[in-house]
């Protein structure tokens, strides 16, 4: 096949049940195209679409000639469920615009895995459907997956080959991609992929998921070392804890070369050896007391190790809405010095800034329109020392060479503590966020993140694994399974029923 006619497109959501439903204006304010403005993107200098549309793009052109024949593309940061009207919008789209396209010879998406809807359960699975229903049997069809995906049979069904992240922060992305690409070559060269997918009754834990050491970095190790030959893939996906549906769940699945009795083989190895590791999976945190008197200490001891504080429990990236006030109030009313803190979503304070101007003075009222309960309202004195319109363009971690849109943004100085606000709800998960006003991030005595852990990626040079503790404060993306309001889990599963048994 000289040049292959290849469908490409995104969607991706995170859907956290428990937060504010995901309309088409957060996808709009974040990432939404159409069309040829979709390729566009992504031969800019710094793309604003997903890095593993990019990392598949670009190895594509690599490669060989080919035909890439865009879609659209819809990715918001993590959210709560998608507005039912838009979600139809969405699917409806990709399969008008791929029936237009036809005929093609494979099509490649890059999905998240874990959205669910106010009228759907299964959004990923229902466009994998519907492509399928187009395309045909025969038409390979890869999808990237996050590596927090809650996976389906539906999903797994329809794909040829599911391609999940493997690393925690999130900086193989462009690699996945790549990896699809040649995927693609070499099933349109004449490969015939067979899945299987093995489904644990396992939730485990968001902060204990890191792979750069620990059980889930085993098993990912594990899962690799089972890839040769005959296995074209194997993904070990964690699931996301918050999702509250039937599909919640690491899963694995693997992918083989024609061979359906190994990739089952395979599969049911790596959940048993996933499942006899469960226990070890359990958070560790770090009271807001005690936190409030490391970051004190921090502030009067110059000797001392300056500390990050992880808000793991107002994750923007985990559907949190960023913009909870419990530890800038206790940091606040202990008088901690050399503190910075964000990003704080709160349109309303960033425009106020912006109308003062640099300079002003007045007093700050931390989410005077918010309606969720988790989040909170603070009031204190400040003085808006910076203002930026706020896209900016990733410097390290998992958004690097890539536009990150933050809305207006301003930088409050609030007694000891200096506050990022922005106006497009994102997790802090680059240097940037804070490098934009000028400051010197290593000067901080401490330094406050809106993040479970994506900011590992970006801020390690800076803070070691030892000097980073994980706040135990309220939100909505709180680690402590017992603490989360679940409705449509299956049940039993761990660690909500620890004493269950099972096997694949």
């Amino acid at each position: 096949m000289t040049a292959p006619r290849i469908a490409l497109g995104a969607f991706m959501l995170e859907s956290n049940a428990h937060s504010p439903i995901a309309t088409r204006a957060e996808f709009a304010a974040n990432y939404l195209q159409y069309g040829q403005d979709i390729l566009r993107d992504l031969a800019s200098d710094a793309p604003s679409g997903p890095k593993t549309l990019s990392g598949f793009w670009e190895s594509m052109n690599a490669s060989g000639p080919w035909q890439p024949l865009p879609l659209l593309g819809a990715a918001v940061s993590a959210s709560g469920p998608i507005d039912h009207a838009f979600f139809l919008e969405v699917a409806d789209g990709f399969e008008s615009r791929l029936r237009a396209a036809m005929p093609v010879d494979g099509v490649f998406l890059s999905l998240h895995g874990a959205a669910i809807g106010t009228g759907e359960v299964d959004p990923d699975g229902v466009i994998l459907e519907r492509v399928r229903r187009v395309v045909g049997p025969d038409i390979p069809i890869i999808a990237t997956l996050d590596l927090h995906a809650n996976v389906s049979r539906r999903m797994v069904d329809a794909a040829s080959v599911l391609v999940a992240y493997r690393t925690n922060p999130h900086v193989d992305m462009a690699e996945r991609g790549e990896e699809s690409a040649g995927l693609m070559r070499e099933i349109l060269a004449g490969t015939k992929p067979t899945a299987a997918y093995v489904k644990l009754p396992l939730i485990p834990p968001s902060v204990t998921q890191n792979t750069k050491s620990g059980p889930y970095a085993d098993i990912i190790t594990y899962g690799q070392s089972k890839v040769d030959a005959r296995v074209m893939n194997v993904s070990v996906v964690s699931g996301f804890s918050l999702g509250d549906t039937q599909k919640n769940g690491m899963s694995i699945t693997v992918t083989t070369r024609n061979d359906a009795a190994l990739a089952q083989s395979l599969a049911k190895d790596i959940a048993r050896t996933c499942w006899n590791d469960r226990h070890r999976y359990v958070p560790k945190l770090t009271t807001l007391e005690e936190s409030t008197k490391l970051a004190v200490a921090c502030g009067r001891d110059p000797q001392k190790p300056a500390l990050l504080f992880a808000d793991v429990a107002d994750n923007p990236g985990g559907g949190g809405r960023g913009n909870t006030v419990w530890i800038l109030e206790a940091f606040h009313k202990a008088g901690v010095e050399g503190a910075l803190l964000g990003v704080f979503y709160d349109p309303t304070l960033a425009a106020e800034a912006h109308t003062l101007g640099q300079g002003g003075r007045f007093k700050a009222r931390f989410n005077r329109d918010e309606t969720h309960p988790l989040s909170g309202r603070f009031e204190a004195e400040a003085e808006v020392e910076g203002l930026h319109h706020g896209s900016i363009v990733g410097r390290r971690g998992i958004s690097a060479g890539h536009t990150i849109m933050l809305g207006p943004m301003a930088l409050l100085r609030v007694g000891g503590i200096r506050v990022v606000v922005i106006s497009v709800r994102q997790q802090c998960k680059d240097t940037a966020m804070f490098e934009v006003f000028g400051l010197d991030i290593a000067a901080a005595r401490s330094v406050v993140v809106k993040s479970r852990g994506h900011f590992r990626a970006a801020f390690d040079l800076l803070f070691s694994d030892d000097r980073i503790v994980e706040v135990d404060v309220p939100g909505l993306t709180t680690p402590v399974l017992t603490r989360v309001p679940y409705r449509d889990v299956p049940r039993p599963i761990f660690p909500l029923d620890p004493e269950m048994s099972w096997s694949p």
